[in-house]
């Protein structure tokens, strides 16, 4: 029998969120190795490199992507520079394995979806909630129809300024719009709505207003968007990450025709359905390395043994709405 074909990782841009969420996955995954690792503070990659057992470190991507061992490149840097690696990396014949956001807007994706055409590798882009198990059990739970025929969804992210959701990093760059793209808006809701339109479809239309009320940073802090998905679902959502520590929400509500199902996006999972069978709980925990099981995906896509686990055209939908939904007042 043929063995699978190990992919051999790097990573660009090696900090705080490679440490549990993603980086272990890539080497604790089948037929997965984590070779080399890149940040611009080489102290920092060589200490990453030393405790996750990583053959190689760098403090420049080119010296990384000039390595012909490797297979595929995370990217993990700010939103900023993801297209600008990505294009690099497809240029060194690397598949390319992206976080999310996807790049600063939606505009920026035409360039990656153009030079993909032509490249010989492969991208995806990190949506890895996709196929956290808790997210799976709501998707189940929706195409069995346990309430029924969907109607109305509102998504409800109140969070105070410090909050124990949102990744921390030494030069704050999630609240600096020119290297997030918008703030925290474009740090959290892309889980959300990338989800959303997995279940319920693309939209139809859509409207927005992001505002920055209590001027905490140079990135809008109130974001509130609508949006009719193609099926008629109508869509709303409310952001807000500047409000006091006791109006903390975090909720998706799925009104149906014959029932409700709740869930929240962040920490534990706790899945709420109330149907005429009566009201049941579902709490499904998250895996040790939240991404692995999407890593596991992305790696059998590139050994060709199953179709992409989320193309850019998708994460491109995901910035279209949020760059509606994010419109300055």
């Amino acid at each position: 029998m043929q063995q699978s074909k190990l992919i051999r990782w790097g990573i660009i841009g090696v900090g705080d969120v490679c440490e549990v969420k993603s980086g272990p996955a890539f080497y604790k995954a089948k037929d997965s190795q984590l070779l080399a690792v890149m940040r611009r503070n080489g102290t920092k990659a060589k200490d990453f490199a030393s405790r996750h057992q990583v053959p190689h470190w760098y403090d420049n991507a080119e010296a990384l992507l000039a390595n012909p061992d490797i297979d595929a490149v995370y990217i993990a840097t700010p939103p900023a520079q993801h297209k600008d690696y990505a294009l690099a990396a497809l240029k060194a014949g690397k598949h390319v394995y992206i976080e999310k956001p996807v790049t600063l807007n939606a505009k920026q994706c035409d360039e990656l979806i153009e030079a993909q055409k032509t490249a010989a590798t492969k991208v995806v882009v990190a949506h890895y909630r996709r196929h956290v198990p808790c997210f799976l059990k709501v998707a189940e739970l929706l195409k069995n129809g346990a309430i029924g025929r969907p109607l109305m969804v509102q998504i409800d992210t109140l969070q105070p300024a410090a909050s124990d959701i949102i990744s921390s990093s030494e030069d704050n760059w999630r609240v600096n719009p020119e290297i997030s793209g918008g703030g925290l808006f474009y740090d959290l809701a892309p889980h959300q709505l990338d989800l959303i339109l997995q279940w319920f479809g693309p939209v139809a239309s859509a409207q927005g207003l992001s505002v920055n009320q209590q001027q905490h940073s140079a990135a809008d802090d109130c974001t509130h968007g609508w949006a009719c998905l193609q099926n008629s679902l109508i869509l709303q959502g409310r952001w807000h990450f500047a409000v006091q520590a006791q109006q903390t929400r975090d909720v998706c509500e799925v009104i149906g025709s014959d029932g409700k199902l709740s869930v929240n996006f962040f920490g534990e999972q706790v899945i709420r359905l109330e149907n005429a069978q009566g009201t049941q709980e579902f709490m499904i925990n998250n895996p040790e390395h939240i991404q692995q099981p999407f890593i596991e995906q992305v790696n059998a896509y590139f050994r060709d043994e199953r179709d992409n686990p989320c193309r850019v055209s998708e994460a491109r939908a995901v910035m279209a709405l949020m760059d509606c939904f994010a419109q300055r007042l």
